[in-house]
């Protein structure tokens, strides 16, 4: 197929490099510098998808982030298939593959769009909440047929096979647009000795000039934006990023920045290059110069393909060299739209006639340069309705009122091709509702501009509702001068390059007298909204102006509502070109204002965002990563079984010979009971906590008190959260006044230390304390047993007293073992004497052999998980989050003993603890279990009732929450909640289990071995 719509010359395109692509299965050739969206228009293709709904054939209607209809699957092979790509936005390259997301059995001849033709009027909004509730048998049928016809494009079947990056970023500023208000801000602030990143989604930087024939200084636009980039480049502390949308604002000046870095090259990245990349970038100050969208009319039928945005019309020929048509009528409600006429002229196609919906525009140069081509003009009209199928034939014309509402006149046609429209432009303000900021309608802009903000932000140019070039300009050296001053950069500083004088010296630019815009938005048509034909709002999701009137009179009065109930705004798009329109529809529908009426809130991000730019290189094993602990390499010698615990990969058992999981975990059980074990037990949770507050922070953290803890001692405490409920435990050790070395659990280590520092930042700031994750940097080895002191004594100097009258249970000392320096816990999660012995990760191993070689006197034996939950549910310690679900304060597990009432500044949880489900009779609190015949083992999870027999359902009173078999007790254990349980001692609580059998258990105290603590005491 050939260009028929191209131009022989002009626009920035490369016409000495051609590029072959295939649109839905057809091979066509475009040029470098193209949009897959210009060279599919330079082809003369007119349907690119099909509606949601109705399923109507839609063409192109934009030329940039705003386009609804013209979303495309990419991708040459399963790997590289991307859905929902908008061809406005995906510069052309050799090979590429595009077809329509929608379309069966093709785009062109869909079999969809009979039931949107023949059954649309029975498919109003929430048709779908009405209609397939009834019979509900139905609705698995019902179910496939609508999962079938919804979404756009499909995601791959393969694996991606390129890569992703994330980068952060700081800097002084963060200009969001490079048209010309942001190139004007970003090189003020430049000259200045600013850090800048300016940010632009187009391919190259410009704007809005890149798609005019403006002239500054009698020379093309370009020039001047060559001049700019090229000055930027050569500053070190500025970084240029074109092809990247800034898709979130969020608080404290945090963005996010979707930079496409390859995609324009291949459908696969580059061998060693990225595919795209997220830039995460804090900024001392933003500045959007986001620019603003022009916006469509409402009209009757107004989504056939030919109709579409006058300033896109003009994007094509002057920056791409496309023509979309040969016969052109523009209808417009301000001066802005008359240069799409102008430009089209100027190729030698014909305009049928401007149509202004404003009675007068005598004084407008623009009109004037119209009228001197001889270009019809017809004011005070309006197009009220286009004709045709897949492609505009014609239209009808009529006079309107005075404000727009109502015909004044008889419709006429005119027959063309192609329906540019202009109904004014609305400001680019998504990005800065994204922290809040709500939007305030400015109706001499006729528009949302932003609204106020505590953000250190500065908005300016087309976001303001400004479009005139020049001030544009003025006011991006003004803004850029704000920053600077802010900032304290200025010509008396030592950062500054230049004089602020200096900044900038505007160019010469023609200036035009123009005429006052008019506010319409739904142009009226001669048979009520209801009957006329479809006049739609939102293009992709199927939404009319009919549709929103239908639900303002079912009651939906607020915008969120009408854009919920209807899917304004839904799409890919997210109502970029329809919002407006359709909150201007609502408000008439209501009788109210537009500002009354209010605007929904734009939200991150602003368009979308693949998966694989937001995880980066965090995929495959850098998804979840392994950890592994110093021993690592020993315990896979071994033959250990390793079980995940968070992501550490933690020795569950070691069996030997033909040993099974229950024999090897006796066997280390009865070693550490009857000998000495020992473990790794690196992967525990290490926070190093120090500043003058730190004891008093622990105190608000921690239920138990810490101010009388001396230097040298350890304490168990017990964590929660504001409801009192228990999340965490552990030991914590003070190694000095103002410095402590806290444990946690394994899985709940990052948990604990975003906690301590939200507590901080955002609760407590005065208080002075500092944190740091310590868990990677030391090595952590257990010995546990009768014979524990015996081998750690053969392992310290001769001086270092380790007897109990000196280093007693609870304390801490520094020694050295094995000749490396150590701090020792004499701390027990299994009852007997241990010693937790902390060196420097890279001596894990070394200490570890060491103990193994001394300790074969004692047949020191290597224990995993397993066994230590055994020795552990044997002596009634807790495990958290298996004793615990959430739900369980202190006193509910009997650990009241662990709760200060008296701190003078209270913790965390305690006011939770008091609220009156938690002093409630009948909680669920923690018991022990034995089951009545001692063989008998309790599976973990089973419900207790107090009547096996009675009537089903039964009451449920509790559940199993730990269950094992004791090797040194010769009987089964287990713990549990029992509602009431610490009441109901001696009492029989009954699981019944799946194959119908009833197991008895007595309720007994879960501490089964040593309940006076001699063992750890010893």
């Amino acid at each position: 197929m050939t260009q028929q719509n191209r131009l022989k010359n002009g626009g920035r395109i490369d016409r000495s490099i051609p590029i072959t692509f295939t649109f839905n299965g057809k091979q066509l050739t475009g040029f470098q510098g193209d949009t897959l969206a210009s060279a599919l228009l330079a082809n003369g293709i007119n349907v690119v998808g099909r509606s949601f709904k109705y399923s109507r054939p839609r063409g192109i209607v934009a030329c940039g982030a705003e386009e609804p209809n013209a979303i495309m699957q990419l991708g040459a092979t399963e790997e590289t298939q991307v859905p929902n790509v908008r061809a406005t936005q995906q510069e052309l390259f050799e090979g590429l593959v595009a077809s329509s997301t929608n379309g069966w059995p093709s785009v062109d001849t869909d079999a969809m769009s009979l039931l949107g033709k023949f059954g649309g009027k029975m498919m109003p909004p929430g048709f779908y909440y009405k209609t397939f509730m009834f019979p509900q048998s139905l609705w698995g049928t019902y179910e496939s047929v609508i999962r079938k016809a919804a979404g756009l494009g499909r995601s791959p079947l393969k694996n991606d096979p390129d890569h992703y990056d994330n980068i952060n970023q700081h800097c002084d500023v963060l200009i969001v647009g490079a048209g010309p208000a942001g190139l004007t801000a970003a090189l003020t602030a430049a000259r200045g000795g600013a850090r800048v990143i300016i940010a632009d989604e187009q391919n190259e930087f410009g704007g809005c000039l890149l798609n005019t024939k403006e002239t500054m200084d009698g020379e093309p636009s370009s020039e001047w934006i060559t001049s700019v980039v090229e000055e930027l480049n050569t500053y070190k502390d500025v970084l240029l990023l074109p092809r990247s949308t800034v898709n979130g604002y969020h608080d404290h000046n945090f963005l996010t920045i979707h930079q496409r870095c390859t995609d324009h090259l291949s459908d696969m990245a580059p061998i060693n290059q990225v595919r795209q990349r997220l830039h995460r970038v804090r900024a001392k100050w933003v500045v959007l110069a986001t620019g603003a969208h022009e916006r469509p009319l409402v009209y009757a039928n107004n989504d056939i393909p030919g109709c579409m945005l006058a300033n896109a019309v003009s994007t094509y020929i002057n920056r791409y060299g496309v023509v979309p048509g040969n016969e052109l009528v523009l209808m417009t409600t301000n001066d802005y739209g008359y240069q799409t006429a102008l430009d089209w002229h100027d190729t030698g196609r014909k305009v049928v006639a401007i149509v202004d919906t404003r009675p007068n525009t005598a004084d407008s140069d623009y009109a004037k340069q119209a009228r001197q081509r001889d270009i019809k003009i017809i004011n005070g009209s309006a197009i009220i309705e286009a004709h045709g199928s897949k492609r505009v034939s014609s239209v009808s014309i009529a006079q309107i009122n005075e404000k727009g509402t109502k015909l004044a006149g008889v419709a006429s046609q005119l027959k063309a091709d192609t329906v540019a429209t202009s109904g004014g432009w609305s400001p680019v303000i998504h990005l800065s509702c994204h922290t809040g900021s709500r939007p305030i309608w400015d109706d001499a802009v006729i528009g949302f501009v932003p609204g106020k903000t505590i953000q250190k932000q500065l908005t300016v140019g087309g976001i303001n509702g400004q479009y005139n070039t020049k001030l544009v300009m003025q006011q991006g050296i003004e803004t850029g001068l704000q920053v600077l001053k802010e900032l304290g950069l200025d010509i008396k500083t030592e950062h500054a390059t230049e004089p602020a004088h200096a900044a900038m010296s505007l160019p010469r630019l023609e200036q035009r007298k123009l005429s006052p815009p008019m506010a319409l938005f739904h142009i009226p048509h001669s048979k009520p909204t209801s009957q006329a034909p479809k006049q739609f709002v939102d293009y992709q999701n199927d939404v009319t102006a009919a549709g929103i009137e239908v639900a303002c009179r079912e009651g939906y009065e607020s915008i969120e509502h009408v854009k919920r109930y209807t899917a304004m705004g839904f799409g890919t798009d997210q109502g970029k070109l329809g919002n407006i329109n359709g909150m201007a529809i609502t408000a008439a529908a209501l009788n109210k204002t537009i500002p009354e009426t209010g605007t929904t809130i734009y939200r991150p991000n602003y368009t979308p965002v693949t998966f694989a730019a937001i995880a980066g290189r965090n995929c495959g094993q850098l998804f979840d990563p392994a950890r592994f602990t110093a021993m690592h390499k020993w315990h896979l010698q071994r033959g250990a079984v390793f079980e995940d615990v968070g992501q550490w990969k933690r020795p569950w058992y070691y069996p030997k010979a033909n040993e099974t999981m229950e024999e090897a975990v006796n066997r280390e059980c009865l070693a550490v009971r009857e000998s000495i074990g020992i473990l790794d037990a690196t992967t525990l949770g290490k926070i190093d906590i120090q500043g003058k507050d730190a004891r008093e922070f622990l105190n608000r953290v921690y239920s138990n008190s810490w101010t009388k803890l001396p230097v040298g001692r350890c304490r168990y405490g017990l964590m929660c959260r504001e409801t009192g409920m228990i999340f965490d435990d552990g030991v914590t050790a003070c190694l000095g006044d103002n410095h402590f070395h806290m444990t946690t659990t394994t899985g709940g280590a990052a948990g604990v230390m975003e906690w301590l520092e939200l507590w901080h930042q955002t609760e407590w700031p005065e208080l002075d304390v500092y944190f740091n994750t310590i868990t990677d940097h030391w090595a952590t080895i257990t010995i546990s047993g009768p014979n524990s002191r015996k081998l750690l004594s053969e392992l310290v100097n001769a001086e270092t007293d380790i007897s109990n009258e000196s280093f007693a249970f609870m304390d801490w000392k520094e020694m050295e073992v094995a000749d490396i320096p150590a701090r020792v816990f004499r701390v027990s999660f299994t009852g007997e004497l241990t010693y937790e012995i902390n060196v420097q990760a890279n001596y894990g191993m070394h200490i570890w052999e060491k103990l193994i070689a001394h300790g074969e006197k004692y047949d020191i034996t290597p224990y995993g998980t397993e066994a230590i939950h055994v020795l552990r549910a044997e002596k009634g310690f807790i495990i958290i989050g298996q004793d615990t679900d959430g739900s369980v304060h202190p006193h509910d597990l009997g650990m009241s003993w662990c709760v200060a009432q008296q701190k003078p500044f209270s913790f965390l949880g305690k006011r939770g603890m008091t609220r009156e489900d938690c002093v409630r009779k009948g909680r669920k609190q923690l018991v022990g279990l034995k089951t009545k015949d001692p063989k008998q083992l309790l599976p973990e999870g089973s419900q207790g009732v107090l009547n096996p027999t009675g009537s089903i359902p039964i009451q449920m009173v509790g559940h199993v929450t730990s269950s094992y078999w004791s090797p040194t007790l010769n009987r089964s254990i287990a713990m549990g909640l029992v509602k009431d349980g610490l009441n109901k001692m001696g009492e029989s609580v009954y699981y019944p289990q799946q194959d119908g059998s009833v197991i008895e258990a007595e309720i007994c105290s879960y501490t089964f071995l040593d309940p006076k603590g001699e063992r750890q005491n010893v």
